[in-house]
């Protein structure tokens, strides 16, 4: 890895984790997924999305993918139902689970590195960031639903990188998705790491973390 001075993260299955059962309230709750199963599904639209992304609206098109396989998997036929579990989903303030040290954790990188985050939201996250007790960890926080472009556009990232006043190159940015994170990234001049708790790009050779932990230890390479 190149010299890096900056880390900017992504939100999303990256520092925050979806609130499964507020999001799933629309589906009958014995219906409800797994965390395993939940995970299985987010490593098939992964793989797909990363595949045959293409232009529009990237995080509507990521869910209606999610969620059109697992009710395909559930043996349920209502596209009023996909459509509610989608737009659950794209509210920020259903994102609010948070791994334990994680704030711990950005503390001590931030000692290191000035952090900011680049989110496809819903021009909330800030107020989310701030209900978890880590909105004070990073410098800048560029919202998709403020700054009116999404990732993996160039037009987000390069809004970050102003507002942070940070070099493509001495950059690096972190989140989950191949396509839209870490192709968009690179596509910017920046470095990328992807950040794969659920484990779908373990068989490739992109650098990749699975924890904030693991980040760490990667950062010290």
């Amino acid at each position: 890895m190149a010299s890096c001075r900056f880390i900017f993260f992504d939100i999303g299955n990256t520092l925050l984790f979806p609130n499964r059962e507020r999001i799933l309230a629309p589906l009958p709750e014995d219906l409800h997924p797994t965390l395993e199963q939940w995970q299985a599904f987010e490593r098939q639209t992964k793989i797909k999305f990363d595949q045959g992304m293409i232009g529009g609206n990237v995080d509507h098109g990521f869910w209606w993918g999610f969620y059109t396989s697992l009710l395909q998997d559930l043996n349920v036929q209502d596209d009023r139902m996909r459509d509610a579990l989608v737009e659950s989903t794209r509210q920020s303030a259903n994102w609010d689970q948070i791994r334990p040290g994680t704030r711990e954790t950005l503390q001590r990188i931030g000692r290191n590195y000035p952090m900011a985050v680049i989110s496809n939201a819903d021009g909330k996250i800030e107020s989310v960031l701030q209900r978890c007790g880590i909105a004070d960890c990073f410098q800048s926080i560029t919202d998709s639903g403020i700054v009116g472009c999404e990732k993996p556009h160039a037009a987000i990232f390069n809004a970050a990188l102003r507002a942070m006043q940070a070099p493509p190159a001495e950059s690096l940015y972190v989140g989950d998705v191949y396509s839209v994170d870490y192709v968009g990234a690179r596509n910017a001049g920046m470095q990328a790491v992807l950040f794969d708790v659920a484990g779908t790009y373990r068989d490739q050779q992109w650098p990749r973390v699975e924890s904030l932990e693991g980040l760490e230890g990667w950062l010290k390479q």
